[in-house]
C-alpha cells in the first residue's frame, strides 16, 4: 500500500511557502503523493496553483487534487487548459485528480454556480477536460499523461459509482475509517465488472493526522471551525477521530492494508513542515 501526505491547507497556515516546503520534505521522506484539498469559502489554497508550485518545487512525487469540487470551475475549457497545463509542468503520470460534486451550497453562492444543476454540470466538464486531454478540442495542450490525467472520484451515491466505473480509474474516500472502505468496496468491485472494466478500481482512503505535543490542539484549531457547518457534534467527532499518536497511525496503515487499500493519505492540520518528518518517522520511511 502507498502512503501520501496531505497538505493541511484547510488549517490556520499564514506562510504559503511552508506548503512548498512540505512538498519537498514529502518527496525527500519518500511519500508517494502530496495531495491538496479544496474549499471555495475558506482559507484553503486554489489546488491547481498550489499543485503547480509543488511540481516546480519536485520531480517525482506523485500530485493529487483531494478531492476538488468540480462544479465550481463553470468555464470548463479554461479548468480543462489548466488541468493539461498542470500535467504538462509536472511531466507525465504524476498529476491525479480526485474530483466530486460538493456538498456545501455556500460555496456554489460565493462563486456564482447553480448548486442544483451541479451534477450535470460536473458531467459536461468531464466530456471537455476529455477532449482537451486527448488533442481532440481547439483548446490546448493536451495532456502529457497517455490517454488523459487520471481522474477518481468522491461520494457513495450512483451518480458517483457511475463516473467511477465509465470516466475514472477508482475511488477517492475522504475522513475515511476501515469500516467504511470495507462497507462499500464490493459494491464499486461489481459495478466495475459490470461494466466491463478490467482488473479493479484503485482505492484511495484518506485520514486526518497531526503528531507532536500539540497535536490534538492542533487538530482542534483546524478540524472544529472546518466543519462548523455541520453543526457542533459533528466538528467535534471530525477533530476526535484525527489520528494524533504514532500507535493510531501505525494501526490505520495496517488496518486499510489489510482490506485492499492501494494508497492511504495522511492530511496534515498543523501547518508546520515538521509534520511531515514526524509522519515519516512513525511509519519507517
Amino acid at each position: 500500500m502507498d502512503i501520501g501526505i496531505g497538505l493541511p491547507g484547510h488549517a490556520p497556515w499564514t506562510q504559503g511557502r511552508a506548503l512548498v516546503d512540505w512538498a519537498r520534505r514529502a518527496e525527500e521522506r519518500g511519500f508517494s503523493t502530496l495531495a491538496v484539498s479544496d474549499r471555495l469559502v475558506w482559507t484553503t489554497p486554489e489546488p491547481l496553483i498550489t499543485l503547480a508550485a509543488a511540481a516546480g518545487a519536485t520531480s517525482r512525487i506523485r500530485l493529487l487534487t483531494s478531492v476538488l469540487l468540480a462544479p465550481l470551475r463553470a468555464n470548463h475549457a479554461l479548468f480543462a487548459k489548466a488541468v493539461t497545463t498542470l500535467d504538462q509542468l509536472a511531466g507525465p503520470d504524476r498529476l491525479r485528480l480526485g474530483l466530486a460534486p460538493g456538498l456545501r451550497d455556500d460555496d456554489f453562492t460565493e462563486g456564482g454556480v447553480d448548486y442544483a444543476t451541479r451534477g450535470r454540470q460536473f458531467d459536461r466538464l468531464l466530456d471537455r477536460l476529455a477532449g482537451v486531454s486527448l488533442g481532440e478540442d481547439p483548446v490546448g495542450p493536451r495532456a502529457a499523461t497517455e490517454g488523459g490525467v487520471p481522474l477518481l472520484f468522491g461520494g457513495h451515491s450512483e451518480a458517483a459509482i457511475r463516473r467511477i466505473v465509465t470516466r475514472g480509474t477508482g475511488w477517492i474516500a475522504g475522513d475515511a475509517t476501515v469500516e467504511g472502505v470495507r462497507e462499500f468496496a464490493p459494491g464499486l468491485a461489481k459495478a466495475w465488472a459490470d461494466a466491463g472494466r478490467p482488473g479493479s478500481p484503485r482505492l484511495v482512503a484518506t485520514v486526518m493526522f497531526a503528531l507532536g505535543p500539540d497535536a490534538r490542539q492542533a487538530v482542534s484549531a483546524a478540524i472544529e471551525p472546518y466543519y462548523a457547518f455541520a453543526g457542533e457534534e459533528y466538528a467535534t467527532y471530525g477533530a476526535s477521530a484525527a489520528l494524533t499518536t504514532p500507535e493510531q497511525i501505525t494501526t490505520a496503515v495496517a488496518g486499510f492494508a489489510e482490506i485492499g487499500v492501494d494508497e492511504l493519505i495522511f492530511a496534515g492540520n498543523d501547518p508546520d513542515p515538521g509534520q511531515v518528518d514526524l509522519l515519516a518517522d512513525t511509519i519507517g520511511l
